[in-house]
């Protein structure tokens, strides 16, 4: 007859202390007691399910029993009192189980056999599970017993609901609190007992276990089972992702990427998928966020150890992060969370995800509708030199000639250099609209309906621009070489372009938060020397304060001058818009461009056309 199956859950349970796993503060504990001789009379061990509270109550009580312990205070194994143990033949060891034996007449017949002392072995131990199932009135039946038993009987109760159980047990019980095991732990136990089984068990397969075990030895053990039997012993990530009905990394990689991208069909033929694979809305919400959330954590390199995902895939999400602006990120988890506060009322819940993904989609433009030209063009990881901060400027005076545009217009595309960058040449960066305005609104310009004929030929503005520039550094080495002690009067171009340069610097010393936090304020010139900061909210002023040491001493380095840094807190930025022209529609355009070529309107009427808003 073969030999009777066992699940991996009684037949890897754990036999003696060392063997616990992650449960350490525990066990050394118990260990110490035993060794001193400082055993209390009754234990209570609470917390999660299947992290090891019967189990160490079990070795507890076998290991008090021991004829012949080792010398690291664990039971031989092999003396009587253990065999018997084993063999579950010992009589001075009883387990109760609070769930079915809860009422007074219970704890009556328990405390009667109590006063008999143990016929074998030194003590009497009485393993009580799930001991918040007694009743009020078992619970002071049992009070007296609990308080003062024989010198030989000692109680171990077990619990997963500690708050249910009465203060006045609580009091006369030696408090032991488990904690989760961790997905490591777990990982390396699952990977020790596939290999005594025989199993062929990926690490990113075992990792999902125990993630998905959420702390719960038990229930890991239980899960390699199943997906063993399914897989016939061989453990791959895809096959486990798929016995437990969860979407693979792939699966939100290739998702994020249509977000990003815009792509709102391709997007909702993913959704389609896996709602056809069987997978339920709140899964992939949950999956969403979990995915989030992981390239958010990769964006700051201290925060990396909190990232919960096999070793093989952290390479995949730290290059993806390192493409997708933060500000992206944070504000798709906001979506995602409110999509998943209101999934449970929404009556079409497929529609409610669409509508998640949909808006999604969009994140990326409204983000970029509010961030410096810098965010919008991925150019993180600019050098942060006044020829850089020259450089970025020439971008922006085109726009301030042309009429307002969609945002989804390519602002990386360069333009001709303006007159206004002939400055002399010194360490003051050249003049230009602020970097940090909305590209709808256009940006206010001094002298910007002569521009064009202050613009150069092409070939004369290249070699007039590479000259200034190389002008400009030397300039700032001079200066800062003979330490000058002049300060010059600054204006709110320079301002701009110098804030702006100091975004890029905070990006470039890998400080993405920051540069986040940065990206959504503005600096505003105070004659004569105060530079105010203009943040949307008090967490962000509450960046701009921290950090306003280093921006004093960034402003001294780049533009040789002091200043004084005060914040300011500005909800709906009227203080930015206020002076600014007022975007114009479509029909205001074609308005305009009528009034300078009457045809078009003669034109537009012939052919019956409107225009589309």
């Amino acid at each position: 007859m073969s030999e009777q199956y066992l699940v991996s859950a009684r037949k890897y349970r754990p036999l003696t202390f060392d063997t616990v796993v992650g449960q350490s503060h525990i066990t050394t504990t118990l260990k110490n007691a035993i060794k001193h001789n400082q055993l209390a009379h009754a234990f209570l061990f609470c917390g999660p399910r299947g992290v090891g509270k019967t189990t160490c109550a079990r070795i507890l009580a076998k290991t008090i029993n021991c004829e012949n312990p080792t010398s690291d205070t664990e039971a031989c194994g092999v003396c009587p009192s253990c065999i018997g143990f084993q063999n579950n033949t010992l009589f001075n060891i009883f387990e109760l189980d609070a769930a079915s034996n809860n009422s007074v007449d219970d704890i009556r017949d328990l405390t009667a056999q109590v006063r008999f002392a143990p016929q074998q072995g030194k003590y009497k131990v009485y393993i009580i599970d799930e001991v918040h199932m007694l009743s009020t009135q078992a619970f002071n039946a049992f009070l007296k017993t609990l308080e003062e038993p024989p010198p030989y009987a000692i109680f171990i109760l077990a619990t997963t609901e500690k708050h249910k159980i009465l203060p006045t047990i609580l009091s006369r019980c030696q408090i032991f609190d488990f904690k989760r095991i961790t997905t490591n732990d777990i990982s390396e136990h699952l990977a020790g007992i596939a290999s005594k089984e025989g199993m062929r068990a990926e690490g990113a397969a075992l990792h999902v276990i125990a993630q998905k075990s959420e702390g719960c030895m038990r229930d890991a053990l239980s899960m390699l089972d199943r997906i063993a039997g399914f897989s016939d012993g061989v453990l791959t990530y895809l096959n486990t992702m798929e016995h437990l009905n969860l979407l693979d990394t792939e699966f939100y990689f290739n998702l994020t990427d249509c977000l990003l991208s815009q792509d709102v069909a391709g997007s909702l033929l993913l959704l389609d998928r896996a709602l056809e694979r069987g997978f339920e809305g709140d899964t992939l919400l949950n999956g969403l966020a979990e995915h989030f959330r992981n390239l958010l954590l990769c964006k700051d390199a201290r925060m990396v150890k909190l990232l919960d995902v096999p070793s093989d895939h952290k390479v995949l999400f730290n290059e993806k992060a390192n493409q997708i602006p933060p500000s992206f990120i944070i504000s798709a988890l906001g979506l995602i969370n409110d999509c998943e506060l209101e999934y449970k009322n929404a009556n079409n819940k497929r529609l409610h995800i669409e509508m998640c993904l949909i808006r999604l989609c969009y994140v990326l433009q409204a983000t970029q509708s509010l961030q410096p030209e810098d965010v919008k063009k991925n150019s993180f990881n600019a050098a942060i030199t006044p020829a850089a901060v020259a450089q970025a400027k020439p971008e922006n005076a085109k726009a301030a000639t042309a009429p307002p545009q969609p945002v989804t217009q390519n602002y990386a595309k360069p333009a001709p250099e303006p007159q206004v960058l002939q400055e002399p040449p010194v360490a003051k960066a050249p003049q230009a609209p602020p970097v940090a305005q909305p590209p709808v609104v256009p940006v206010k310009t001094e002298g910007s309906d002569s521009l064009p004929q202050s613009v150069p030929e092409s070939g004369t503005a290249k070699k007039f621009s590479k000259s200034l520039l190389t002008n400009l550094d030397d300039a700032v080495k001079q200066a800062n070489h003979q330490n000058a002690r002049e300060q010059k009067s600054l204006t709110q171009e320079d301002v701009t372009a110098v804030f702006d340069a100091f975004r890029q610097h905070l990006h470039k010393s890998g400080q993405s938060i920051n540069h986040a936090q940065f990206s959504m304020m503005r600096a505003e010139l105070i004659p004569p020397d105060e530079l105010r900061i203009i943040a949307p909210s008090e967490f962000n002023e509450n960046y701009a304060k921290a950090e306003r040491n280093i921006m004093i001493e960034f402003f001294k380095t780049q533009a040789n001058i002091n200043i004084r840094i005060t914040t300011v807190v500005v909800p709906d930025e009227t203080h930015a818009l206020q002076n600014q022209p007022k975007p114009m529609t479509r029909n205001e355009i074609f308005e305009d461009m009528a009034m300078h070529n009457p045809s078009l309107a003669h034109l537009k009427d012939a052919l019956n056309l409107t225009i589309e808003y």
